[in-house]
């Protein structure tokens, strides 16, 4: 049988699955990313081969993270070290032969699985949001995934939203995803504790102030503690300032956040769409642009890319 195959190249792992024609996923497999781009090669072709599981891959779709061109080269990747002008396409094609490959960025992947399969189902015009290490995107609209003139588009998570902000591994200072990423509000907790606050966080990090993660402060806050759900709100505040922008600049009408924090529910998306209604311009006087948790998980950029690889080549980019 043959099988449509997508993998997420993450900057920790490599997850890849195989879709059945109805965009079921039929076959699972992840590897740890590796250092360099021909052992990055390797894996992606190991991932692709171990969910065929002997079966011909006829479509692969990759989801890398960074610069993706209309090529499947990947310029650079903040989350891949030292990986530049890696020509995944090309490279992968010759790794498996008689496969269609096609490469995007992962975010932009994530997003297409959501406006297909996912929360953003029947949507005209989405952006899709993924909370993890740092912030990735797409935005869709007609059927259609925009990725602008080189292949580049949708990297909101470098939107400066504070100019003297703290450094971002993309080179800039006070990017969107320094602020409002899963990893920002795990930053918050452990400074929280480290100055002696936060004391339900701490306990559920073990009492160790650098363990504290972002679940651990979603987690005090849904149980309402004080000091938690003040930190929640901050940080939601930032994560509605970054989907304000958009909105103001696509016109929505849904966005879907993904990511670990999602599970929290109420706790993080209460906070975020109060903010987003306050920060959005005439919020009274617009239909309403729906805030929803992503419906894929973890698996959605590898099903997005599983899905656009099957797609005629003028489907998913934009014009």
């Amino acid at each position: 049988m043959a099988l449509a195959v997508g993998v997420d190249l993450g900057g920790t792992k490599c997850l890849g699955v195989a879709l059945d024609e109805a965009g079921a996923v039929v076959a699972e497999h992840r590897l740890p990313t590796p250092t360099g781009g021909p052992a990055i090669l390797d894996t992606l072709a190991a991932v692709a081969a171990a969910v065929a599981a002997g079966g011909e891959v006829a479509t692969l779709g990759v989801g890398a993270p960074g610069l993706v061109d209309g090529d499947g080269v990947l310029h650079a990747g903040a989350n891949l070290p030292g990986v530049t002008m890696l020509a995944v396409a090309t490279e992968l094609g010759a790794r498996i032969p008689g496969a269609a490959v096609r490469v995007e960025n992962d975010a932009s992947c994530a997003a297409w699985g959501e406006y297909v399969l996912g929360a953003a189902r029947g949507s005209h015009t989405a952006v899709v949001v993924t909370q993890g290490t740092g912030i990735g995107g797409g935005i869709l609209s007609g059927g259609r995934l925009f990725r602008g003139a080189h292949g580049f588009g949708g990297e909101i998570g470098h939107m400066v939203v504070c100019p003297d902000g703290p450094p971002c591994p993309c080179g800039k200072r006070g990017c969107w995803e320094r602020y409002a990423a899963g990893s920002a509000l795990g930053h918050r907790g452990r400074e929280a504790a480290a100055a002696g606050r936060g004391a339900a966080i701490l306990e559920l990090a073990g009492g160790d102030a650098a363990a504290v993660r972002g679940e651990h402060v979603t987690a005090a806050a849904a149980a309402g503690d004080a000091e938690a759900m003040e930190l929640v709100a901050q940080f939601a505040w930032w994560v509605a300032l970054g989907l304000g922008n958009l909105t103001e600049l696509v016109d929505p009408d849904v966005i879907v956040l993904g990511g670990g924090l999602v599970e929290a529910g109420d706790t993080v998306l209460g906070p975020t769409r109060a903010a987003f209604r306050e920060l959005v311009q005439g919020w009274a006087h617009r239909p309403e642009v729906r805030l929803v948790p992503a419906e894929l998980g973890e698996r959605a950029g590898a099903i997005g890319a599983a899905d656009l690889a099957r797609q005629p080549a003028d489907v998913g980019p934009g014009a």
